[in-house]
């Protein structure tokens, strides 16, 4: 099967390591017991008796110069902490004497011992006493019983005599479901790890399992570089002539980014692609609809494919920034037939010039989402008297001029041509265009990048529809998720469109 190709085997064996990684630390965390433990070291061990010298034979550095007895003397700093996850208590140390644990410095005699314990810990030395254990024998110091939280510590300085500096400091007790282990002092030039062994043993398998996916994407299979799910042959985009630009542009870079495909784009609109693409029941023709299919269309699957956001548009002549759609109802229902009748958002009226609407035909997407959406679903503007010649002078037997149009590119050039006109858009294709600008509506800009949090009415999700589900190896199936989700995403954004799956459009095309 084409399904089983190297990317996608180590894709979901990196997906399965990654669960089954999580699962397994919680698991450990949950069900495997934490031990106990203390951990010791020596950080110093030095000679400080009178047979200390340094290099130059008249200097003595030792601090028994008058104390034969202590010429051998030694100063030994042991470190005693609780690096366990669990805190330790009286009763589980193991000896059944007073005394918790034993050090041995193995050829030495112990001569005295000091405890020093952080500010903050002061209250356990009252557990260092010769009652509780605190006792030396010859080369044995045993050490009490002591209670230590997670992390707290406590040092032991013995002075000692005989043996020499470096010999065995041994610590030995028993704790229960604990341990006692020997703890690598980390020298001063040296930085702590970030991470534990386990931590850097899973980074490590992860990153091999990543760069050996990439690897056989970029080396293996195809070398032209077609994108995962790349698929061949023929397929026809129809549909909407407000998407017509972003189709063309799409087609053309699936075409570059997987040799072998072919595929056309015939707008038409969004009614006749639907009808077209039911008519003809064809696998390989995708319809684009501006908004929801008409009812009476079982067949056709729906794909939502991005949100679209659509701008009112009037000639430059008309100086208003913004209208409110209330206002936008009464011109297109026909109360309004000059511009002077009608007062922007700062109060003053516009010029006096005949309100003209450039529209689109019946069965456009773009005009059944302003009716919806701007005129509330009112359909009075099938209504409105209509010409054939956008240019004409306004006839005042008639209530209103209205001149329909096929195009979206048709009604934006119209408007920017013909003094008092108004009309409707994809935002996309009013984009720098002279003698035109658009319209705010009800205080909102048309935008794509606030869409998600503005109020802005006048938007809709494009569908793309198929004659049934496309099989998952057709080039329907992998157009469509080339359009929503992979690499013809960045295409969709430039081209004014907001795709459905990205995270800012997911929950608008959910609701919508």
């Amino acid at each position: 099967m084409e399904w089983f190709s190297g990317e996608n085997v180590f894709a979901v064996f990196s997906t399965l390591l990654g669960v089954l990684t999580s699962v397994g630390v919680v698991w450990y965390e949950r069900r495997v017991p934490r031990r106990k433990r203390i951990g010791y070291r020596v950080q110093m061990d030095t000679a400080i008796g009178s047979a200390v010298r340094s290099g130059h034979t008249n200097v003595r550095l030792g601090l028994f110069d008058d104390d034969p007895d202590m010429a051998d003397a030694t100063l030994v700093l042991l470190r005693l902490e609780n690096d366990g996850s669990q805190t330790i208590a009286v009763e589980d140390y193991t000896s059944p004497d007073v005394h918790g644990l034993s050090v041995t410095f193995t050829g030495r005699t112990i001569k005295g011992v000091a405890v020093t314990l952080p500010t903050a810990d002061r209250h356990l030395m009252s557990h260092f006493n010769h009652v509780r254990g605190l006792r030396s024998d010859g080369s044995v110091l045993t050490v009490p019983k002591v209670p230590l939280n997670r992390g707290q510590h406590y040092k032991l300085l013995v002075l000692l005599t005989g043996g020499e500096v470096g010999e065995e400091v041994a610590v030995s007790g028993g704790l229960s479901e604990g341990d006692l282990v020997v703890n690598r002092a980390i020298a001063p030039d040296q930085v702590p790890p970030r991470f534990s062994r386990q931590a850097r043993l899973i980074t490590i398998l992860l990153t091999v399992c990543v760069v050996t996916l990439a690897s056989i994407i970029v080396l293996g299979g195809d070398r032209r570089g077609r994108p995962m799910g790349c698929e061949k042959g023929t397929l026809t985009l129809t549909g909407s002539t407000a998407f017509e630009p972003t189709a063309r542009r799409l087609a053309a870079k699936y075409e570059e980014d997987c040799p072998g495909s072919d595929i056309s784009v015939d707008a038409d609109g969004s009614a006749a692609g639907v009808r077209e693409l039911s008519t003809s029941a064809s696998k390989s023709v995708v319809a684009l609809s501006d908004g929801p299919k008409p009812d009476g269309f079982a067949d056709l699957v729906e794909h939502r494919v991005a949100v679209s956001v659509f701008t009112m548009v009037v000639n430059d002549d008309v100086p208003f920034d913004g209208l409110s759609t209330a206002e936008v109802k009464r011109i297109y229902e026909g109360e309004v037939r000059n511009w002077s009748e009608v007062r922007g958002p700062d109060g003053n009226p516009g010029p006096d010039l005949p309100v003209k609407l450039i529209s689109r035909t019946d069965g456009s997407g773009t005009r059944d989402i302003f009716e919806r959406k701007i005129l509330s679903g009112d359909e009075k503007e099938q209504d409105v008297h209509t010409v054939e010649d956008c240019r004409q002078k306004v006839d005042p037997a008639q209530p209103t001029f209205r001149c329909e149009l096929d195009k979206t590119d048709q009604v934006v050039n119209t408007v920017k041509d013909v003094p008092g006109a108004i009309g409707y858009s994809e935002l996309r294709s009013s984009t720098g265009k002279d003698g035109l600008h658009r319209l705010a509506l009800d205080e909102q800009p048309p935008s794509v990048d606030d869409i998600a949090e503005s109020d802005y009415p006048y938007r809709e999700i494009e569908y793309g529809y198929t004659y049934g589900r496309p099989a998952p190896d057709s080039l329907a199936s992998s157009f469509l998720n080339y359009l929503i989700r992979t690499g013809g995403q960045d295409v969709v954004r430039e081209e004014g469109h907001l795709p459905c799956g990205t995270p800012e459009a997911l929950k608008i095309c959910a609701e919508e």
